[in-house]
């Protein structure tokens, strides 16, 4: 049989931090602490001086609540929970809103159930809020921040803000992890839609107004009270200058780090946010979670905040000389919550303890970080306020996409789309014949992106967003109303000639890590969406494009292809904001008119990644600040749609795909195994391998690969495949290092469970293969399919990707 590997992990040995990564305050600005309350300050130290070392380590802990149970609340008196991007109450990302609200309720009558005399501490429920109540169905989405920034609407982003509270706070929920303020320049990184924009003077506009919808005004009656939230600002620092790579670093000096990626930092904390998020990124060669040069000598020093830092998911692993279950170096540093998930948080508790006990951590660090929690705590009345079902907004889950809030987030849609072009066609008339293309046109995921229900957002049916309204909605019912006919043809196919033709088309949604590209083409191994645009066109049909993206894009083809075009970035739940801005009212008026101006800007070709206004040799397509309307036309001429020679190729995440692999990779067959070409979605398309007795084929590359961020961010192996007969329980699935360190993982049980003969996939997690041992920084053979025989099983590809398929739990 071949062997299951079952290595542990070590810690990499801590390194010395380079010099170019030590900040220095002085160069910084120094701004006026909020002011204290003297009686929220006394009981604070009262709260303190009564508490056990074991309660103060357990405030210094959140946990994911897919890695912990109310139970382990009530023993370790854990200071916070938060829902993960893929972490619904009971194992459920479709769960009702009453189940958010009943699992709340758990976790806190667990953290005050005590009879020993210590101080009871309620724990806050964090969660990631941040186009609306995105993770709970039903709830408003509002377009994204990239969005939100082409609108240059502070009251705009303000009222936004306490929509989402009073959302958020109906299913009994505390705190939300927004506003994102990075300053994004590199527009290849995943994240991109999250941010404002390239310039910091948006976020800087923006970032208090979103902190006092959340929390309201500081030193008002109002401040943190039950119709507000804790906010938390993110991700300090430097998260939008990585390169285009998620969890990079940041390679810039001082002063760029202060007068671009500080954006809105200031402004946020005259706002009062009571939360600041370390970011995964690392400044010159250093990790954030790390850096005590910037979280306590900068932003609590120099800047007076007395709130807490926050971790972002198990960052404080990535700190040199740490694990996820072990880190006093982010805690010395000036973390003050870890936010953890895993398999073994009483792991992280447990070292943390002992850390203390032996002066690693010193005590006086210990008591900082444990007032600082319950600074936030006592100021938004946690331990006032009683159990969540309780509180004023709990359980009112109409608030939920009602009416007025749904006429918030259509307003928002309405500020946010940004003309491109226009060469006469629009407004509309809604009398008119008109032809709806693209399949994006009717899928809610494709217009609310990734962080919509599920963290990546994709592949959701329109049920998963119960009182939101499609593009293809809102189309219609302009049209209808307008007494004109729309017909919905997803290929772009008609009969009878329709007057206007508006297609649909762009990104499918995306978060971290899968939404990094390698450049700014748009979609360039599939052009179906430009074949239509130009099919449509060469009929004589004229042509509305809308174009649904995260980031600006190489879309010059497209932009020819059509006789108007509108940048749509994510407009959340609303569509029909989209058919707002189209169409003439019945009598030939305009109701609307565009508003939206670009804050990132846009590219003249594919390999313009860094494109900002600041940067020397700016030669954008459409510069920051462009946008066409109704009152202020423009024309756009032809563009050049030749591809630069040299463009960097696709980071590759297939690794079998079309019955090949990459160019430059091999596939190996190796022992008693057999291959033939079969077919799945096109001739010879899949492999089938039949084995006769001990075998493996065995996929390759080039180079070793990097996967590290790939693993902590929880991607998974997928395979797509079809069995023919029941394998035995020795099939594996493997991953190598580039020192031949393999690790594999059992999956011949769960494909026993499945249906034979039928095409499915499985999903192993990259971290299966690190916690057996495998340098995830060095894969040298990204996959291994094995058995000892009696094994037939066709493959058609295999990927990395966000698991939403059957997932193999580590072959436990």
């Amino acid at each position: 049989m071949l062997p299951i590997a079952a290595l542990a992990i070590v810690a990499a040995a801590p390194a010395t931090q380079p010099p170019a990564s030590i900040a220095h305050p002085k160069l910084w600005p120094k701004l006026a602490r909020l002011p204290r309350n003297p009686k929220v300050e006394a009981r604070i130290a009262k709260l303190l001086a009564a508490m056990s070392v074991e309660d103060k380590v357990g405030q210094l802990i959140q946990v994911d609540i897919a890695s912990i149970t109310p139970e382990d609340v009530e023993t370790y008196k854990i200071g916070s929970v938060l829902n993960g991007g893929n972490s619904g109450p009971y194992g459920d990302d479709f769960a009702p809103p009453a189940k958010w609200l009943q699992l709340a309720d758990e976790y806190y009558d667990a953290s005050v159930k005590r009879a020993d005399g210590r101080p009871i501490i309620p724990l806050i429920w964090g969660t990631d809020a941040v186009h609306g109540n995105n993770n709970i169905i039903g709830a408003t989405l509002f377009p994204h921040n990239i969005g939100l920034g082409a609108a240059r609407d502070p009251e705009l982003v303000r009222e936004i803000g306490a929509v989402t509270v009073r959302e958020t706070a109906a299913a009994g929920l505390d705190w939300t992890f927004a506003p994102t303020l990075a300053v994004v320049q590199d527009d290849r990184w995943g994240r991109t839609y999250e941010s404002y924009s390239e310039n910091p003077k948006v976020q800087r506009s923006y970032a208090g107004a979103m902190v006092d919808g959340v929390q309201g005004k500081p030193g008002s009656a109002t401040f943190l009270g039950p119709d507000h939230l804790i906010a938390t600002t993110k991700h300090f620092l430097g998260d939008g200058g990585t390169g285009g790579r998620d969890q990079g670093d940041t390679r810039v000096s001082e002063t760029v780090l202060r007068d671009v990626h500080l954006g809105g930092y200031p402004a946020a904390l005259a706002a009062g946010t009571q939360s600041v998020m370390a970011s995964f990124s690392s400044w010159n060669g250093w990790k954030m979670s790390g850096n005590r040069s910037l979280l306590t000598d900068v932003l609590k020093k120099r800047m007076g905040f007395d709130g807490f830092v926050v971790g972002d998911w198990n960052s404080h692993g990535q700190v040199p000389g740490c694990t996820n279950e072990d880190c006093p170096a982010a805690i010395n540093a000036g973390l003050d919550m870890f936010m953890y998930s895993g398999p073994d948080f009483k792991a992280l508790y447990r070292n943390t303890l002992a850390e203390v006990r032996s002066g690693t951590i010193p005590m006086r660090r210990l008591d900082d970080a444990v007032t600082r929690v319950l600074r936030v705590k006592v100021r938004a009345g946690t331990l006032d306020k009683g159990r969540p079902s309780s509180r004023p907004l709990a359980g009112r889950f109409a608030l939920l996409g009602s009416p007025e809030n749904r006429a918030v987030a259509r307003r928002a849609v309405r500020e946010t789309l940004v003309l491109l072009k226009n060469e006469g066609l629009l407004p509309l008339k809604p009398q008119s014949n008109i032809l709806v293309a693209g399949r994006a046109a009717d899928l809610v995921s494709d217009q609310a992106g990734g962080w919509s229900i599920t963290w990546q957002g994709i592949g959701l049916p329109n049920s998963a967003f119960p009182h939101a309204e499609t593009i293809w909605s809102g189309i219609e019912q302009a049209v209808e109303v307008g007494g004109g006919h729309a017909t919905y043809a997803p290929d772009g196919r008609f009969t009878a000639k329709p007057d206007v033709a508006i297609v649909v088309f762009g990104e499918e949604p995306y978060a971290e890590f899968k939404g990094d590209r390698p450049n700014l083409e748009y979609s360039p191994d599939d052009k179906s969406d430009l074949q239509v645009l130009r099919r449509l066109k060469a009929a004589g049909v004229p042509v509305v494009a809308i174009f649904l993206s995260g980031r600006p894009l190489w879309v010059n083809a497209e932009l020819n292809a059509a006789d108007a075009f509108v940048a749509a970035f994510l407009p959340g739940s609303e569509g029909g904001g989209v058919a707002d801005l189209l169409f003439r009212k019945p009598d030939g008026s305009i109701p609307y008119d565009f508003r939206g101006r670009l804050s990132f800007s846009w590219p003249k070709r594919p390999d313009q990644y860094v494109l900002n206004r600041r940067d020397p040799g700016y030669d954008p397509l459409f510069a920051y600040g462009y946008g066409l309307s109704y009152a202020h036309p423009g024309h756009v001429g032809q563009l050049d749609e030749r591809r630069p020679a040299g463009v960097q190729a696709g980071v590759i995440t297939r690794f079998f795909s079309r019955g090949a692999v990459p160019q430059g990779w091999t596939s190996t067959l190796d022992g008693a195994v057999i291959a033939r070409a079969v077919d799945r979605r096109a001739q010879e398309d899949s492999r089938r391998l039949t084995w006769t007795g001990a075998g493996a084929w065995r996929i390759e590359a080039p180079e070793p690969l990097d996967f590290q961020r790939e693993t902590n961010g929880e991607i998974s192996l997928v395979v797509g495949y079809r069995a023919t007969t029941k394998p035995g329980s020795d099939v594996t699935i493997g991953v190598a290092d580039a020192k031949g360190r393999t690790a594999r993982v059992r999956i011949g049980d769960q494909i026993g469970e499945q249906d034979m003969g039928q095409w499915t996939s499985l999903a192993v997690p990259l971290k299966c293969f690190a916690a057996r041992g495998v340098d995830m920084a060095s894969v040298s053979r990204p996959f291994e399919l094995a058995a000892t025989g009696g094994a037939d099983l066709a493959v058609s590809d295999v990927r990395l990707d966000y698991a939403s398929v059957p997932m193999n739990r580590c072959g436990d």
